[in-house]
């Protein structure tokens, strides 16, 4: 265990000695504020923009010019096939094969896509199990895919509960997956839970779907870039995520998606066609008759659109220099020596309820005096140019990304936050 103090020189010590402080470098972050640099923490909600972003659109639009139409076969990258640039990094982020994974669309997109394929309702299997805690866009998806099936959501949604902590606990899922033996027909859940920062354990929820014979996706936007993933090997049916979050590819970017393998030769699994879905080798016939594109290909709708995959070609090449593991460990490290300054410093003012064995990079930070405003206290923080985000009712969530955040930015946000906690 690293042994940590409250000074600056311990920050500047763990900086000196991380082997991944270089990539801070490859990043643009906002500019200082009233003499004070920008502690950027926000990560979990937009990643920031990598300096190679700007060449790799450049380049796009250099070959647009350069080629017109005929930049689909001739570009630098060549258009056609210009998703598939992405596929490796994908594939290595989230523990796929290279078939499994896909960019294309956006999230929600994605999962409504997802669904057609994985939510097949039938007479006895109709119901859906999410988190009562679950982002709205999710919530929203999975109700119009029940009124889309015809039914009513008030029979057919099951939520999981989470408890007094905040957090949601296996053994009442179990619970649910009991009392509604038989009636489950998917379950969607998210790898990382936006509010609190609470990982899942997504293999044995993998597990517990399988035993209870129902289908199971994941949304990962919290997941992907920050936690690792082993998604063939866990096996869920599918999974979809966002890229501008961890994967630094910018607002509204184009998403991913993952489709496990099995799915590939099940001549039961149907999914929505479009041109794109088609194989690549005879899709420009124009033929009527679908032959798939190999893998989870077949899953595209549209041609994807390229302008908006090449920053997340740039931030993949990040992730893939500086390697997953090692971020891992980085990521580790930072958010303990984070909670030992916390509890150093505030604890009679702030607390976290993100789990300490089942986190990422985030945490969700409370104000536990009851003497301050917590909404305050987040705008005291803003206005001194550090950048986190607020949830309601009472979270300040903070994700100290290793890709580019450094000890010093932590010790910065602790020694802001005093000042913040102080004003009140």
């Amino acid at each position: 265990m690293t042994e940590f103090d409250t000074s600056l020189e311990c920050a500047r010590a763990l900086d000196a000695a991380d082997k991944l402080s270089q990539f801070r470098a490859q990043f643009n972050f906002p500019e200082d504020r009233d003499e004070r640099g920008c502690v950027y923490l926000c990560g979990n909600s937009l990643g920031l923009q990598p300096k190679a972003a700007t060449e790799r659109v450049q380049e796009v639009l250099d070959d647009w010019a350069r080629y017109a139409v005929e930049g689909h076969f001739k570009a630098t990258h060549p258009w056609l096939s210009y998703h598939r640039e992405a596929t490796a990094g994908l594939a290595e982020l989230t523990g796929a094969q290279a078939n499994e994974v896909v960019t294309m669309n956006t999230l929600t997109v994605n999962l409504h896509v997802l669904m057609a394929s994985f939510y097949r309702p039938d007479a006895t299997r109709r119901k859906i199990i999410i988190e009562s805690t679950a982002f709205p866009s999710d919530y929203f998806a999975v109700m119009s895919q029940i009124r889309h099936h015809g039914l009513d959501p008030d029979e057919c949604l099951i939520e999981w509960q989470p408890r007094d902590d905040e957090l949601l606990h296996n053994d009442d899922l179990e619970d649910l997956l009991r009392m509604h033996n038989g009636e489950i027909a998917l379950l969607l859940l998210p790898g990382v839970h936006y509010y609190t920062g609470q990982v899942l354990d997504m293999a044995t929820l993998c597990d517990m779907a399988r035993s209870a014979g129902a289908k199971i996706g994941f949304d990962l936007a919290h997941g992907i870039g920050n936690v690792p993933l082993s998604l063939h090997e866990w096996g869920p049916d599918f999974a979809a995520w966002c890229t501008y979050k961890y994967l630094n590819s910018g607002p509204g970017a184009v998403a991913g998606a993952f489709v496990h393998a099995r799915h590939f030769t099940d001549e039961d699994t149907e999914y929505l066609k479009g041109w794109w879905g088609h194989q690549e080798a005879t899709r420009f016939r124009m033929d009527r008759k679908f032959i798939p594109a190999d893998g989870a290909e077949r899953w595209q709708l549209s041609n994807p659109p390229v302008l908006a995959i090449a920053p997340i070609l740039a931030s993949l090449d990040v992730f893939l220099a500086a390697g997953m593991d090692a971020l891992e460990k980085k990521s580790a490290l930072q958010t303990e020596y984070l909670l030992h300054l916390l509890n150093q410093q505030l604890s009679a003012q702030v607390a976290t309820i993100t789990p300490p064995d089942a986190r990422g990079c985030q945490l969700s930070l409370i104000v536990t005096d009851t003497n301050l405003d917590a909404r305050a206290v987040f705008e005291r923080l803003e206005q001194m140019n550090v950048i986190g985000d607020w949830r309601e009712p009472n979270v300040i969530r903070v994700a100290p990304v290793p890709l580019y955040n450094s000890f010093e930015d932590i010790y910065e946000l602790v020694a802001r936050l005093g000042i913040a906690t102080r004003s009140g």
